[in-house]
């Protein structure tokens, strides 16, 4: 039993795998943050149905949500600088592997994201937008100030989901050479020859992240629609 697991080198790796945490998070945050934006423009060009973008849309959409995100890495890792060599001239050799992973996450979570505010715009009924254009306000300021607050309401649980998945999905990066936690595990197995302590650490790393990420979103959930039941019932006044 020592030789197969020993606490002593749970406590020697736990250090040296969660210090590789920050390239985990920087990925995250970066695709989460540039693939809600982008997620909210795509719904809107979606629902507008702007010729030429709206079939492009779907070719993309239909891409990121019916492949393998490492396939979608992988397409992107050797892909991408092809294309921009022969398209561009430019040469991509210094990019860092990083860039082209925070590249494939955050377009795979602009399509998902996209079509959860889709989801959510639609549900607002239209006579709200027609009573914002006949109080003198624009397309855009009736879609900023009236119909993204209740879609991004409606919208949070799903992209909160979301983020989790992102999160999870990150163990995936390891696969182009990108040193995270689980590279660094591997790296240490093959350098210990003990691999089971180490994977069993990014195990619980991932499982009480994860748990707290869903607990966030739970509460953020739950206190934005005790905001939106005051909001009814003073409206109701």
């Amino acid at each position: 039993m020592n030789e197969f697991f020993s606490w002593q080198r749970v406590w020697e790796n736990f250090p040296r795998l969660v210090v590789k945490l920050p390239i985990t998070f920087e990925i995250v945050v970066i695709a989460f943050c540039v693939g809600v934006v982008l997620g909210i423009l795509i719904s809107f060009a979606e629902i507008k149905k702007t010729p030429v973008l709206h079939q492009v849309l779907q070719v993309f959409i239909s891409f990121e949500r019916g492949t393998p995100l490492l396939v979608q890495m992988l397409v992107m890792y050797y892909g991408l600088p092809l294309v921009l060599q022969s398209v561009f001239g430019l040469d991509t050799r210094g990019w860092e592997k990083l860039t082209f992973v925070i590249i494939t996450y955050t377009l795979n979570q602009a399509a998902f994201t996209s079509q959860l505010f889709r989801g959510a715009i639609l549900s607002i009924p239209k006579g709200q937008k027609e009573a914002a254009l006949a109080c003198g306000l624009t397309q855009v300021q009736s879609f900023v100030r009236i119909v993204l607050p209740q879609a991004v309401r409606i919208a949070v649980p799903g992209v909160g989901l979301e983020l989790i998945g992102l999160f999870q999905d990150t163990s995936l990066v390891c696969m182009v050479g990108v040193v995270d936690i689980l590279g660094r595990a591997q790296a240490l197995g093959s350098l210990t020859r003990h691999t089971f302590e180490s994977y069993l650490i990014v195990a619980l790393v991932f499982v009480v992240i994860s748990l707290l990420l869903a607990w966030l979103n739970k509460l953020i959930d739950k206190k934005l629609s005790f905001e939106s039941h005051n909001s009814n019932k003073e409206g109701k006044k």
